[in-house]
């Protein structure tokens, strides 16, 4: 048995004999016993609470703080720590949310034929999107730094076509405030892609911002608009575009 709960069982012992011999004074040491040992305990969960806290382990911090408040409810520790618990939270919160937006994206770093190597960074969106009147399908956001190529940002579809081939204007939004940029869908067959042309402004506006929205042409159900969250963006994953 741990040396705590050891305190706290012999606290225990001593109140059981107090009630039973109805001594008053023993009733109080016995209290006073079982107070000591239980703040003993709240005491240790507490330091865990502050470590974690300078750790800037906002998760394990929650956790200890909710714990402590259900455990150990009346003591000293549990009141101080309490004063906290609310700013621990929204930290953890914020924490999760980041997380969360982070794992949105993905990198890509494979080497190509003709030597070097293509980087990219890519999204889905945020919710499936009917481009061809058959049903929903994920759009994804690609920015990519090609060796051959150079840099470019572009949208792929799952199903239909974009209405883009001579070139049309693309309605931004970010957070709100709307821009237009140009677009073109390029004559092959290989992908169903239509590029961004102003790839500077777009990687901009998605390393900066949270919600990025895009509305643009398709060839069977007319304009679409398609969101992405893009707060969790590494742009260091793409050096050579910052």
């Amino acid at each position: 048995m741990k040396p705590i709960s050891i305190s706290i069982a012999i606290a225990l012992c001593l109140v059981l004999s107090a009630c039973k011999g109805e001594d008053p004074e023993a009733a109080a040491k016995a209290a006073a016993a079982q107070k000591a040992a239980q703040e003993q305990a709240a005491g240790v969960m507490e330091k865990q609470f502050e470590d974690a806290v300078a750790a800037h382990n906002w998760r394990l911090a929650k956790g200890y703080g909710e714990v402590l408040q259900v455990d150990h409810p009346t003591t000293d520790a549990a009141a101080r720590v309490k004063d906290k618990l609310d700013a621990v939270r929204a930290q953890a919160e914020t924490e999760a949310q980041q997380q969360r937006l982070s794992a949105l994206w993905d990198y890509g770093d494979e080497p190509v034929k003709t030597g070097g190597r293509q980087i990219s960074a890519a999204i889905y969106s945020q919710e499936p999107v009917d481009t061809d009147g058959g049903g929903t399908h994920p759009i994804r956001l690609i920015f990519r730094d090609h060796p051959d190529w150079g840099r470019s940002a572009y949208l792929v579809l799952q199903a239909g076509d974009f209405d883009c081939y001579k070139g049309c204007k693309l309605k931004v939004t970010l957070d709100g405030k709307v821009q237009t940029l140009p677009g073109s869908r390029p004559k092959t067959d290989e992908a169903i892609a239509m590029f961004i042309d102003d790839y500077k402004t777009l990687w901009k506006l998605a390393k900066t911002g949270k919600h990025l929205s895009i509305e643009f042409p398709t060839k069977a159900v007319g304009k679409r608009s398609v969101q992405f969250e893009v707060g969790g963006l590494n742009a260091t994953k793409l050096p050579k575009w910052n």
